[in-house]
């Protein structure tokens, strides 16, 4: 069985820049600083993290099965 991915593309929805992110395994990133246009992205209401939210992976714990992160 292999383990999550680590790895996910967020595209930035004010600008629609897209940046590959190093996903942490331990805690949920709510926070992502947009390189191109600055703008501070959060999760989506029912969403634990911003990969779940912007991301083409969702976080580790929810790859697991888990609703989330923690």
């Amino acid at each position: 069985m292999t383990g999550p991915q680590l790895q996910s593309t967020l595209t930035c929805p004010e600008c629609g820049h897209a940046q590959v992110g190093q996903m942490p395994t331990d805690a949920c990133q709510w926070f992502y600083e947009c390189s191109a246009c600055k703008a501070l992205l959060h999760p989506k209401p029912g969403d634990c993290c911003v990969y779940c939210s912007y991301g083409t992976v969702p976080c580790p714990p929810v790859q697991a099965g888990n609703s989330c992160c923690g």
